[in-house]
């Protein structure tokens, strides 16, 4: 069975470019958002870094911690950060993930129980280990996204989807399509009108179903 949303994330221990994590621990009381790629040197994934070093301040605002991940080695990890500096223009101060063994891919459940790195391997050969998963103080993952390797991630849509998930994170609303941060929240079937009007304050009743209201 694969890893779903609510799951407890699994815990491991793993070399990265800044030393040994036991994952849980690193995690803390912290939001996480674990990114994985399919190997270092690599042109989409180097922008995917880069992208992810120029928003270091808004991880940072919304407690939220970010480690990367690729079926590379330490040693690799710490030159190909030269050229995602280079590219970004930005210090790449997260940590990556060496998953050469691919136990941390496996326990995400990105590649298959069987898959292994063949010699003189490609970024082909463990292409599904494109994924990001958004993970809530609590251990629990909140969101999945798997991308194919000719798609660049877009990381102002993870931060959109980081912000729905923090500001409804054990409120009884949930966020409209294409909602952003400050904009009318949806009021969660659960409540009555007097009930949501008890907690929310006004509320706009659209449908029945469709109620809104402020953002707290």
């Amino acid at each position: 069975m694969g890893l779903r949303i609510n799951d407890i994330v699994p815990n491991f221990t793993a070399k990265t470019d800044q030393g040994s994590i036991t994952f849980h621990d690193w995690i803390g009381d912290s939001w996480v958002i674990l990114f994985s790629h399919p190997k270092d040197f690599t042109p989409v994934c180097t922008t995917e870094f880069g992208a992810v070093a120029q928003l270091a301040a808004e991880w940072e605002q919304r407690n939220t911690k970010v480690i990367g991940l690729s079926v590379d080695g330490v040693d690799e990890h710490k030159e190909w950060k030269s050229d995602i500096e280079s590219f970004s223009g930005a210090p790449a101060v997260f940590p990556i993930i060496a998953d050469e063994d691919l136990a941390v891919s496996k326990l995400f459940d990105m590649l298959s129980a069987e898959a292994y790195l063949p010699d003189g391997r490609t970024a082909a050969d463990s292409a599904s280990v494109r994924s990001v998963f958004i993970i809530s103080p609590d251990k629990k993952v909140q969101l999945i996204m798997t991308y194919p390797m000719s798609v660049g991630r877009n990381f102002a849509e993870v931060l959109r989807a980081l912000d729905g998930l923090q500001a409804t994170y054990g409120t009884p609303i949930a966020t409209p399509a294409n909602w952003e941060k400050g904009q009318d929240v949806i009021v969660a079937l659960s409540l009555t009108d007097e009930q949501a009007r008890e907690k929310f304050g006004e509320i706009d009743v659209k449908l029945p179903y469709l109620r809104t209201t402020k953002a707290a």
